[in-house]
């Protein structure tokens, strides 16, 4: 990767009330993330002459991505079970998503699958073979899905492998990346267009990226709870960011769970994954009795959809004997060699002291991955020119109300290309804004509420269980305890995206009077497939609150 220089605009620490530029900097497309779809969309717009510039608020190798363990769910040709193919992959998509996948993103974005993969392996990614010496790739299976077409890398890093790649690439070929820096807000001209981003540097100090292109790229959510998956920067800028700037998004309140992280007593942030394919290749889940906890719940049993078996989970700890248990237990004991399968996974339980060879290994649900986000076409394009997705922060229709295990890899890998694509048609066909007629948002404040009173309240009233009176509560609470402060540092930035993205889950949560996926409503426990399959557009009024719009019709519904 290359040094980003910058010229000096005006001198002073540039902290405190006054965001007013210290410096700048330009570039064709400005790419905000540095996960699998982010360092794939430069990586190919740079390749086709474009001047890309990534920001990152951590180090480059710090995104989500790397913390990805399944693999990638992709049907490769002629390394397939029999009969499968990418029609019943996305069969099985579709069901996952209960409804509210478009099915047209769904068959654009998995046939995509299989090339994306190929050039990713030819930038140098390893996955594990089928044996040794064998040319074939090892093929795992997943939750809600129907045949073994998961690759892995690593026994459980696949995530790690991806990442280690494309990082690679972005060295090799001098990829400016602007490190610990965090994107503010969108830089907008008179006619509305995006033509860059305000930023600020580790110690506050302001700056501005102009470009007439700006991919966002920056992953989900996690962190709007207690307990995640999720790294320490999965606050919800993005989205944040796309909503201020004008854009519209959708299926907000589908957030997944995942239905095993890695229990210990007290822990809270992100917790250690224990991936999916452990069940893929045979583990049970079991209550605090020794009951298997997916008995007769899903024909899938323990590799029922993610909603599903987390739902499930939930309710056999509220049924725990003396009271609401907080875990229970995930049997790999039949597993052979679990060392070598899943080694990420096994010295996590070697940090807490259990031996997954001989013991279970205990597990709860924890907030995971974000199925809505920013609204785009699968090329990432929003309605806001110059201004795009992809990744977790975009909801692109592929997910619905339930992401099918391993597609999110895949989704950034595609995506992230065809951004790329778009960018430099959209330059080429003179459709996005003059940087050099931008200005910087005049509100340089938010409303911001406290970090861990918000987490609190998310989790025990906003995460796998929800109602009316809990959500009444979220909101009152969001309403009255926010402040008035200024964007002048990476945590006040983060806290007021939790809020906002908060306010808008909540508001679409509220509105969704049914249970579909991963909204469970316990007030409204079925699904109303009459009234609710259709998403729910959120926008901002002027007064930057978050309002829905009326429900969108996904391809395909009734």
């Amino acid at each position: 990767m290359s040094p980003v220089n910058y010229s000096q605009s005006k001198t002073g620490p540039g902290v405190g009330a006054d965001t007013s530029p210290c410096w700048e900097a330009r570039a064709d497309l400005v790419v905000i993330g540095s996960g699998v779809a982010g360092l794939t969309a430069a990586l190919r717009a740079q390749a086709a002459g474009l001047r890309v510039l990534v920001v990152t608020k951590a180090a480059v190798a710090d995104g989500n991505t790397r913390w990805a363990q399944g693999g990638v769910a992709v049907v490769l040709d002629g390394e397939h079970d029999e009969g499968d193919s990418v029609t019943r992959h996305a069969e099985d998509t579709l069901a996952a998503g209960v409804g509210l996948c478009d099915a047209g993103a769904v068959r654009s974005i998995l046939a995509s699958g299989p090339a994306a993969v190929a050039r990713l392996r030819a930038r140098g990614a390893r996955f594990d073979p089928a044996g040794s010496g064998s040319d074939l790739l090892a093929r795992t299976r997943e939750g809600g899905h129907t045949a073994f077409r998961v690759i892995h890398a690593g026994g459980d890093a696949t995530g790690a492998e991806v990442e280690r790649t494309l990082v690679a690439a972005a060295t090799g070929h001098r990829l400016p990346v602007l490190e610990r820096h965090i994107a503010v807000d969108a830089l907008r001209t008179p006619l509305g267009e995006v033509a860059g981003v305000s930023v600020l540097d580790p110690n506050g100090v302001p700056g501005v990226l102009r470009a007439p292109a700006v991919l966002l790229a920056t992953g989900g959510l996690g962190q709007l709870y207690q307990a995640t998956s999720n790294p320490e920067i999965a606050t919800g800028d993005g989205l944040a960011l796309a909503l201020r700037a004008g854009a519209q998004a959708a299926d907000v309140e589908f957030v997944q769970f995942h239905p095993t992280v890695l229990y210990t007593p007290g822990a809270r942030g992100r917790l250690p994954l224990v991936t999916e394919a452990v069940r893929g290749e045979g583990a049970t889940l079991l209550d605090a009795t020794g009951a298997p906890v997916m008995r007769d719940v899903h024909p899938l049993g323990d590799l029922a959809p993610r909603d599903v078996v987390s739902a499930a989970i939930t309710r056999r700890m509220a049924l725990a004997p003396g009271g609401v248990d907080d875990h229970v237990f995930l049997d790999a004991t039949g597993i052979s060699d679990f060392a070598r399968r899943f080694p990420t996974v096994h010295a996590a339980c070697r940090t807490i002291g259990v031996d997954p060879a001989a013991e279970p290994i205990p597990v709860t649900p924890a907030a995971h991955f974000a199925c809505g986000g920013v609204v785009t076409g699968v090329d990432g394009r929003t309605s806001v020119p110059g201004l795009y997705a992809a990744g977790e922060v975009a909801r692109t229709g592929l997910h619905g109300a339930n992401r099918l295990a391993s597609n999110s890899l895949l989704e950034g890998l595609v995506v992230g290309e065809r951004v790329a694509d778009a960018v430099g048609a959209d330059l080429a066909a003179g459709l996005l804004g003059d940087p050099k007629h931008a200005c910087s948002p005049e509100r340089t404040t938010a409303r911001i509420a406290e970090r861990d009173a918000l987490q609190r309240v998310m989790s025990r009233y906003a995460a796998i269980g929800r109602d009316a009176e809990g959500l009444s509560v979220v909101g009152s609470v969001l309403d009255l305890s926010t402040v008035e402060c200024p964007l002048s540092t990476q945590e006040a930035v983060e806290d007021a995206a939790l809020t906002l993205v908060a306010q808008a889950l909540v508001a679409a949560a509220t509105r969704r009077t049914e249970s579909r996926g991963c909204h469970v409503r316990t007030d409204y426990p079925s699904r109303d497939d009459r009234s609710w399959r259709r998403g729910q557009l959120i926008r901002l009024n002027p007064s930057g609150q978050p309002v829905l719009a009326d429900p969108i019709l996904v391809e395909g519904a009734a």
